[in-house]
This record gives structure tokens, C-alpha cells and sequence, in this order.
């Protein structure tokens, strides 16, 4: 069944320093292109028809953004990045609800250096998701064989890869559900890497949607350097 898809809020994480990258700056403004990766990153969004704006949570003193192309679009906020993910988020979600954001409505989080994905990924989701009483993510399920290590390295059990998923973004849920879930995690000082884990810890199962593989987070140079290849030509 196809729905209708939804009116949305996109949150955008953009603290982060990228240290392994090793580069001269936070790997979301690195070039790709004619764009940095996180003006490609925004575009995805930017282009969408139900879209009801963004929220990029910036380090304080970060000296790039305000630089950026996106800086100035009207349709984008700019809130403070916290220590942590979870803090950048929950700083973004607070700017939305003073802004009269309601509880209901749907937030998509997406990682400040996936510049890849797709606007069919970003439409499933939505449409898979509209009616969902809890919302879910974008995932990729496992292919290689998977093995569990030891403290000295050695390979201590090989996993069935047939129950496992690596979690990619956007991640979607409900604005009070995600800021309860959340903010709950940071006083009871349980570490959440992603949204859906804040949304796990509450008690609740979120929903796996398959996505394409190629929606990669730029981590590591090589990430960098094989989206280069794969976008030569591109603006």
C-alpha cells in the first residue's frame, strides 16, 4: 500500500570534529565536487515537496558554516551542537518545539556526512513509515560474514548475519517521543550513538527499512576518495 507521505522535519548533526579523517577541518565541509559534503547532504532534503525546514546544530565557534551556501536559506535553522550526538539532537528538537512544533510530527535525523542518498531511499522511507506508531530508520542488512572478538583479538563465535542490520539515517520519529527518549538517555547517562537506540532504550521497536548501500557515511578518506570517483562530473 502506498501512503501519501507525510510533512516532515529534518535535523541535521554537524558538531563533529571527524578526527579520523585527519584533515585540515570537520570532514562535513570537506569539497566533493562543487559542494561540501554536508551542502549535499541538505540537498536531499532541501529538494523535497513536504518538507517544513531543518535544523543543523553547529558547533558554537565553528568558522565554516557561516560560509556555507545553505547559510542563509530561510528554510534552514541553526541550533547549538552539543558534546555528544544525542546533545546536538536534543538541542535541534528544543528549537522546534519553541518554535510551536507539536509533538506528532515527524522528524527525520540524518548524518551531517551521508551526502549520498537517494531520493527514492528518503521517499520509501517516509511511505513505509507515515502510519508507523513508532517510526524506524534506513538500514542495509549485513552481507559479509560477521565474527565476535575476543580481548586478544582472536575470533571468539561467527554471528548469524541473517538477524543483522547496519543502521544508516535518515532515522524517523515522532518529535516527543524522539525528545522524551532522548532526553531520558542523557540523565540516566546511557550512551546512545544513534536515534534509534534512545528509541530501544524506551522501550520501543523501532522499524527497519531497507535502503541502498551506497548511502555511506564518509568516516574515513578512502570514503571520500571512492564518492569522488563515483561522482566525477557531477556538480
Amino acid at each position: 500500500m502506498i501512503h501519501e507521505l507525510p510533512a516532515f522535519w529534518a535535523v541535521i548533526p554537524a558538531a563533529g570534529i571527524g578526527a579520523r579523517m585527519a584533515a585540515d577541518r570537520p570532514k562535513q565541509y570537506l569539497q566533493l565536487g562543487r559542494q561540501t559534503i554536508l551542502e549535499h547532504s541538505l540537498d536531499c532534503f532541501l529538494d523535497h515537496p513536504t518538507l517544513k525546514g531543518v535544523v543543523v546544530s553547529v558547533a558554537e565557534e565553528d568558522p565554516y558554516w557561516p560560509g556555507s551556501r545553505c547559510a542563509n536559506d530561510r528554510r534552514i535553522q541553526r541550533a547549538a551542537g552539543g558534546r555528544e550526538r544525542a546533545d546536538s539532537v536534543l538541542n535541534a528538537l528544543l528549537l522546534l518545539h519553541a518554535q510551536g512544533a507539536a509533538d506528532d510530527d515527524w522528524v527525520l535525523v540524518h548524518d551531517a556526512a551521508r551526502p549520498n542518498l537517494a531520493r527514492g531511499d528518503l521517499d520509501k522511507l517516509l511511505s513505509e513509515l507515515a502510519d508507523d506508531p513508532v517510526g524506524g530508520l534506513l538500514a542495509v542488512p549485513a552481507r559479509d560474514t560477521l565474527k565476535r572478538a575476543d580481548a586478544s583479538g582472536r575470533v571468539s563465535a561467527t554471528v548469524d548475519r541473517t538477524t543483522i542490520w547496519q543502521a544508516y539515517t535518515p532515522q524517523m520519529f515522532r518529535l516527543g517521543m524522539l525528545h522524551r527518549a532522548l532526553a531520558e538517555c542523557l540523565v540516566a547517562d546511557v550512551a546512545v550513538t544513534d536515534e534509534s537506540s534512545a528509541i530501544e532504550w524506551a522501550g520501543h521497536a523501532p522499524r527497519l527499512i531497507e535502503g541502498r548501500s551506497d548511502n555511506i557515511k564518509v568516516t574515513r578518506p578512502e570514503d571520500l576518495e571512492w564518492l569522488r570517483q563515483r561522482w566525477a562530473g557531477r556538480s
